[in-house]
């Protein structure tokens, strides 16, 4: 019997090499090559992400920021002035940058709100944040019902807000609860005990369980919410994060030098606060759920809750408007869709 060598072809595409290796695996399809087909695709168009940081002065939201992405993403530190007043009204302002990690990039938006909490009467304070989010939503949604729309609409939506509670130890004042009650049914809030260095440890466990017993008592739903977990290993993980809720950080952008090793942290008299030790704050499980473990999930609870909620109720607004112009009423026409 004659034998017959056929040579293979010389290949340079990652998806070739993919096709030689699975020749000798007769059952192989390749479904499995999406994966890596969306990999490459997401690394091409980068990716967005939209933070909100709120809290009255002096609770150090500029520093968590600068902290969590380690380079000076804050508003304060891009656009520092020598003295910087209060502003007697809340000011929306925001600052994007564009990072990449190991190849990864990703656009930054950090939204600020300074005048939040630093007035004597501040009733209704959150009406110009509440307004942003919406105004922002309202952005996307014209994009989108655009004839010619653009093969990639813009992303401004808020994807999450970390709402800074002062460290008092006691309990939520009545402008938090008002504040996240509100905020909590238009965007994902992530609340955080801010300088909590300045609590014992004691003090500490007992704030945080003071506050979810006030969250849960107001109805108050932060992320993650138990509404949307996907299933039982997400309820799982999910739940772990609740309990931990809301998480007792320690921002610092100061570098030291402690047994040989560089780390982030605050120094005192009685010694050097690690930022990134699970044993002095919680700052690393907070940076884990925004970047490492949630990030994404964060941004499709926006698209598919948030958004839709107020896409769905602007379109239902456009079309009784139309009724009305055209002078049907509104129950003829709930009939005749029905």
């Amino acid at each position: 019997a004659q034998c017959f060598e056929f040579p293979l072809p010389c290949y340079s595409s990652p998806i070739s090499f993919s096709f030689i290796n699975h020749l000798v695996d007769f059952s192989y399809v390749g479904i499995d090559a999406i994966l890596e087909q969306m990999r490459r695709k997401a690394m091409k168009q980068g990716f967005e992400l939209n933070i909100m940081v709120v809290g009255q002065s002096g609770l150090g939201k500029s520093t968590l920021m600068n902290t969590l992405f380690k380079s000076k993403v804050s508003r304060k530190s891009v656009l520092a002035t020598s003295q910087e007043k209060i502003p007697k009204t809340i000011e929306i302002k925001s600052i994007s940058h564009d990072i990449e990690e190991k190849g990864v990039r990703m656009k930054l938006t950090v939204i600020d709100t300074p005048g939040f909490g630093d007035q004597i009467n501040n009733e209704n304070c959150w009406q110009p944040i509440m307004k942003f989010i919406n105004d922002q939503y309202e952005a996307y949604l014209q994009e989108e019902i655009n004839i010619n729309r653009k093969k990639r609409i813009p992303d401004s939506r808020v994807h999450c807000c970390i709402y800074f509670i002062p460290p008092t130890g006691h309990c939520l004042r009545p402008l938090d609860v008002e504040f996240m009650k509100r905020l909590s049914k238009v965007v994902n809030i992530v609340p955080v005990i801010a300088k909590a260095d300045t609590l014992t440890l004691e003090e500490r466990d007992f704030f945080k369980k003071k506050i979810r017993e006030e969250l849960r008592s107001n109805g108050i739903d932060v992320y993650p919410q138990k509404e949307f977990d996907e299933d039982a290993e997400d309820r799982m993980i999910n739940e772990k994060i609740r309990e931990m809720i809301p998480f007792a950080v320690v921002g610092s952008d100061q570098e030291y030098q402690v047994n040989g090793r560089r780390l982030l942290g605050r120094k005192t008299k009685w010694g050097t606060i690690e930022v990134e030790n699970i044993a002095h704050c919680e700052f690393a499980y907070l940076r884990d759920l925004l970047i490492r473990t949630h990030m994404q999930n964060i941004k499709d609870i926006t698209s598919s809750i948030h958004y839709e909620m107020y896409r769905v109720r602007r379109l239902n607004e456009s079309n009784t408007a139309v009724t009305q112009a055209n002078g049907i009423p509104e129950h003829h026409l709930s009939a005749h869709e029905m």
